[in-house]
């Protein structure tokens, strides 16, 4: 165990070594896999590191998984964004193995625009134009996303655990143009009956797009014309990102407990609009509420996306003030479903851009144990039901 850590950690050095040395990266690649999974973690203002236990974990961080340990459990997430001219569908598969110690999941991702106007030949040769030729096309990417969890240490009411993502993405333009790319994340979580900390390391060995272009004769004819280039192939690299995160479960009685979670997103690829803005690492924190009310309401609020933009009414342009992007949400769990609700803002303070997001866990209990899953926990071996009857594992 202690080299394959030090095999990670190795790995995750020189992939950000290598971000120095190459300025080809884009800040700003492969976005949609930054968008979060799951209504809670967005009206958490995107802090869930530290304490996401479910099926979306494999999305924040794959150590989490390990908490799916009693029986599979299915999360789908749908968000429609700009008046739904985008839409965002998430698509999650968690499956406990046999000695639920380890964890399986599978999560599908897809940021799409749609019935996009294809003008590029509405101008006929002779300069007329023929609105019947334009056509309609769509602007989709995909992620596929294959992780692992496995609790590796587990004594004295402590766990440790890690996790670990396989990312293949495919995005694609219409006719016009395709990408395929490949990425590794890993995570680590540290859990008390209080306390909770999580390590997420995310395209450590950085994630690559590698895009294709095709044009027939009509169309290359027409960029020409007009002054475009003609892509023929290029490549996309995604920089390494760090998240460090703490979260504290305050206990106000058995029926009422408060999380409250700070997670520290540092990128190494310059300097970028965030709180700590320096070169090689700027540092974009996050902030989330999350008030339990007998595992059954949830109440939640976020804070996040800090920036620094001019003043409204400054002509000058010299002063600057602070905006963010605030969130709410809540969360109602009735046995085996929970359906979460967060209202977000897409943009921040300064340009407000709301979103409703609607979000839908089903865990999967076989009938033989739905009848007893406030009792005895038959699956579990005598010594973890004890711990499941003090309150050792989360609630699923």
């Amino acid at each position: 165990m202690k080299y394959r850590l030090k095999l990670i950690f190795l790995l995750f050095c020189g992939s950000v070594a290598f971000v120095h040395s190459d300025a080809q990266f884009r800040k700003y690649s492969n976005e949609f896999l930054n968008i979060g999974a799951g209504a809670r973690g967005l009206a958490m203002g995107g802090a869930q590191v530290a304490s996401t236990e479910d099926g979306n974990a494999g999305y924040w961080n794959p150590s989490g998984l390990v908490y799916v340990y009693e029986h599979p459990a299915i999360s789908f997430m749908h968000a429609e964004y700009f008046a739904g001219i985008g839409k965002y569908d998430y698509l999650n598969a968690a499956f406990p193995l046999n000695d639920k110690f380890k964890t399986l999941g599978v999560s599908l991702l897809r940021f799409g625009v749609d019935d996009i106007p294809n003008t590029l030949y509405l101008v006929e040769p002779d300069g007329s134009i023929n609105y019947n030729n334009i056509q309609s096309f769509s602007s989709a990417d995909y992620a596929f996303v294959l992780s692992y969890s496995q609790l590796f240490k587990d004594e004295d009411k402590k766990q440790l655990s890690w996790g670990a993502n396989t990312k293949i993405i495919h995005r694609k333009v219409g006719s016009f143009a395709q990408s395929w790319g490949f990425g590794f994340d890993v995570g680590f979580m540290y859990k008390t009956p209080t306390w909770r900390m999580g390590v997420a390391a995310r395209d450590i060995t950085t994630t690559f797009n590698a895009w294709s272009f095709s044009f027939d004769d009509r169309a290359k004819e027409v960029l020409y014309l007009t002054n475009n280039d003609i892509p023929v192939k290029s490549t996309e690299l995604t920089a390494p990102q760090l998240v460090l995160a703490g979260a504290y479960n305050f206990a106000f009685g058995e029926k009422f407990h408060l999380l409250a979670e700070a997670d520290m997103n540092l990128t190494f690829d310059g300097k970028r609009n965030t709180v700590v803005s320096a070169d090689p690492v700027s540092i974009d924190p996050k902030f989330g509420l999350e008030a339990n009310i007998n595992d059954v309401l949830y109440l939640r609020a976020g804070v996040s996306n800090f920036q620094q933009a001019l003043a409204d009414g400054d002509t000058l342009n010299q002063k600057k003030v602070w905006i963010y992007q605030p969130s709410l949400g809540a969360g109602f769990k009735v046995g085996n479903v929970a359906i979460d609700y967060a209202f977000t803002n897409l943009a921040n303070q300064g340009n407000p851009l709301y979103t409703h997001v609607f979000s839908l866990r089903l865990d999967l209990i076989p009938k033989s144990l739905e009848a007893k899953k406030r009792g005895s926990f038959p699956s579990l071996p005598r010594a973890e039901q004890s711990k499941k009857q003090k309150g050792y594992y989360p609630q699923q």
